[in-house]
């Protein structure tokens, strides 16, 4: 059987083929010299991959580079800086501080938990002032209820 083409859809609207090894070479350089095993970036791309294919294998790259960003996240906020560095583009020392103080400032999923939040079946990319902690899905919801103090977890896998 044929597997599904991915296109990963360009700011300029130019499709370009979804490039798995691009992805994983990318997050292996922003990850180069920190304690992270391969094994782990391969996840997080096979988990990106598997996301695009949902969308019906076609996704922005601005939500695909989220996701990335994410999951670096999760695994080790200095590579997920040193990812948003290139992928944000950021220029000078104090957009570089910036991103900093927003990592720091809000706890990241725990591995129970999704770094992502789905509404309607369709994963909502974050703008790019938020957080690495919240990468796709905007306030937590902590801050939309603030009486919800406690995140739940997700049900484990067997």
């Amino acid at each position: 059987a044929e597997g599904i083409r991915m296109h990963v859809v360009k700011r300029d609207g130019r499709r370009e083929p979804f490039d798995r090894e691009k992805l994983l070479r990318g997050l292996q350089r922003a990850a180069a010299k920190r304690p992270i095993e391969p094994e782990r970036l391969e996840e997080v791309v096979d988990s990106i991959a598997s996301a695009v294919r949902r969308r019906g294998g076609e996704a922005p790259a601005e939500w695909v580079g989220e996701l990335a960003l994410g999951g670096l996240a999760r695994l080790d906020r200095v590579a997920a800086v040193m990812f948003a560095s290139v992928y944000r583009s950021i220029e000078d020392l104090s957009a570089f501080e910036a991103e900093l103080r927003r990592l720091e400032s809000e706890p990241l999923p725990g591995p129970d938990q999704l770094a992502i939040e789905v509404l309607q079946g369709d994963v909502v990319p974050s703008a790019q002032e938020s957080t690495l902690a919240t990468p796709l899905g905007g306030p937590s919801s902590a801050r939309r209820n603030p009486k919800k103090k406690q995140r739940r977890g997700h049900a484990s896998h067997p």
